[in-house]
C-alpha cells in the first residue's frame, strides 16, 4: 500500500492506496489537525490508533509520500516513517520527476500541494482547467491544454480573513462561517455572516474572472474550474464558475507523483 500525506498549516490530509490491482484504490482517508510541536511517539500513536479502526495495520504500507508546507514537521515524519513503517518517504520537493512542464520564474517555488492540486486535475479532467484549493490560503492554478502549468494566485483564505476581522474589531464576537439566508442582515451575526460568505465568493469569483480575461484566446477553450480543499463545497455553491468539487485532488496528485517516481 500507498501512504499519501499532505501536509498543510491547518490541517493533515492522509490517504492510504492499494496499487496491487489493475486501478489504484484508496482504502481509506482521514483529516487531522497539523501540530507543528507534536513528537515522533505522538504522531505514531495517533498513525496507528488511525489504522487500527479500519482494521488495517501499519506493516501494511510499503511506499510513503509527503507533500508538506511546514519546514518544522518534515523532520519529525521523515523519523516517524522510518521510525514506524520503516521506509524513507519520498517527499515533493525541487528535483521531482513532475510530467507537468512548470512555466514559472522559479519552478522551486511552487508548493508541493500546488503542483499536486495541478496535475491530479489534468490527469483526471484534462486542460485547460483551473484550480481552486480552499485552505488556510486559497490557492488559484492555472493549467492550459498542453498540460503546462501556467501560474497562478494566492489570496488570504476565509478562515484567516474572518481571524483577522475578530482580533482588530474589538466589538464583533466570533461567529460561525456559513452561508446565511439573504445578503442583507438584519442583525449582527448576520451582518457578519453576510459579509464574510458574500464577500469572499465575490472574491473567488472575481479573480476567477480576471484570470478567465487574461488567458482570452491563450487556452482558445473555456478552462473548467475545480475547487477542493475545506471549504470547497461551501463555497462552490454560489461561485458563477466552480463547475466540479473534488475532495481527493491533492491525494491523487500525490498518488500520480509516486508512480511518476516509483523506478527511481
Amino acid at each position: 500500500m500507498l501512504l499519501a500525506l499532505d501536509v498543510g498549516n491547518t490541517n493533515t490530509k492522509l490517504g492510504l492506496y492499494r496499487l496491487d490491482g489493475k486501478q489504484p484504490e484508496l482504502a481509506a482517508h482521514w483529516r487531522l489537525t497539523t501540530h507543528h510541536a507534536q513528537t515522533v511517539d505522538e504522531y505514531g500513536a495517533l498513525f496507528v490508533n488511525l489504522f487500527a479502526m479500519n482494521g488495517m495495520a501499519p506493516s501494511q504500507v510499503r511506499h510513503i509520500i509527503i507533500a508538506s508546507v511546514v519546514p518544522p514537521v518534515e523532520t519529525t515524519l521523515r523519523q516517524l516513517c522510518e521510525k514506524c513503517f520503516h521506509i524513507t518517504p519520498l517527499f515533493v520537493e525541487p528535483g521531482i520527476e513532475t510530467g507537468m512542464p512548470l512555466l514559472v520564474d522559479n519552478p522551486a517555488e511552487l508548493g508541493a500541494d500546488r503542483l499536486a492540486d495541478s496535475i491530479a486535475a489534468f490527469e483526471r479532467y484534462g486542460g485547460p482547467c483551473i484550480v481552486v484549493n480552499f485552505g488556510t490560503a486559497t490557492k488559484f492554478e492555472v493549467i492550459s491544454a498542453r498540460g503546462e502549468y501556467l501560474g497562478g494566485a494566492i489570496a488570504p483564505g476565509l478562515g484567516i480573513s474572518a481571524d483577522a476581522l475578530f482580533s482588530r474589531a474589538a466589538r464583533l464576537t466570533r461567529v460561525d462561517i456559513k452561508r446565511p439566508a439573504k445578503v442583507i442582515g438584519t442583525n449582527t451575526l448576520a451582518h457578519l455572516q453576510s459579509g464574510l460568505y458574500f464577500g469572499y465568493i465575490g472574491l473567488v469569483d472575481g479573480i476567477l474572472e480576471r484570470i478567465l480575461s487574461e488567458l482570452g484566446a491563450e487556452l482558445g477553450e473555456q478552462p473548467r474550474v475545480i475547487a477542493t480543499g475545506g471549504l470547497a463545497r461551501m463555497i462552490a455553491e454560489d461561485s458563477r464558475y466552480i463547475a466540479a468539487i473534488d475532495d481527493m485532488l491533492t491525494l491523487d496528485g500525490l498518488r500520480i507523483l509516486f508512480e511518476r517516481n516509483r523506478s527511481a
